[in-house]
């Protein structure tokens, strides 16, 4: 089973975090910041993870620290859960829309770390959660689980709708990535043998 378990602790926050990749899209979200739990919740259903996240933060400052830091574990459980790459898809890529927005992303297991992040959000916040935040979310994701990942938002301003299109198609599209393939279900994705 493709399963991993993280747990983080610094002067800021205390994280523990489980993540099945083969899972059904259950998910336990407690970070302290309901956005980010409403945003995680859907990325494990859409990405058919399940995943368990506990976070205490230093949310007398902000959430900033909370977001970042639950980025940069979901990050290292995909890294621990995927091993070697052997027979992972490698690649995958969505277009979602959210409403009026209309999102792209795109993602490569290639082992070099890289966010790409055409998004304009014009909104400061949504609810409580600074929309700045999202983009730190995935730079410590991509960080951490050595992957490539591209955003496009291509239509919309409605910051809700962005992030939250943002979330689910990354989900779809980490998902198609992470996915065994049958046809190479021996081999590690790259002609150089290693990812």
């Amino acid at each position: 089973m493709r399963h991993s378990e993280v747990n983080r602790t610094t002067k800021e926050t205390s994280i523990n975090l489980t993540l099945d990749l083969d899972g059904s899209g259950k998910s336990e979200i407690l970070t302290g910041c309901g956005f980010l739990d409403h945003m995680l919740t859907l990325f494990a259903s859409h990405g058919r993870f399940d995943l368990n996240v506990k976070c205490k933060g230093d949310y007398h400052v902000d959430f900033h620290h909370s977001v970042e830091d639950v980025g940069i574990c979901l990050g290292l459980a995909f890294t621990r859960a995927l091993g070697d790459k052997k027979g992972i898809t490698r690649y995958g890529s969505m277009i979602l829309p959210m409403d009026e927005a209309l999102i792209l992303t795109a993602a490569d297991f290639s082992g070099r770390a890289y966010l790409g992040w055409e998004m304009d959000i014009e909104a400061q916040k949504v609810g409580e959660f600074d929309t700045e935040l999202a983009q730190e979310f995935w730079l410590g994701f991509t960080r951490n689980a050595l992957c490539t990942l591209h955003f496009k938002q291509l239509a919309g301003t409605n910051a809700h709708h962005i992030i939250e299109g943002a979330f689910k198609s990354a989900a779809r599209s980490l998902g198609q990535a992470v996915r065994i393939n049958p046809e190479y279900a021996s081999e590690i994705p790259s002609t150089k043998g290693v990812i």
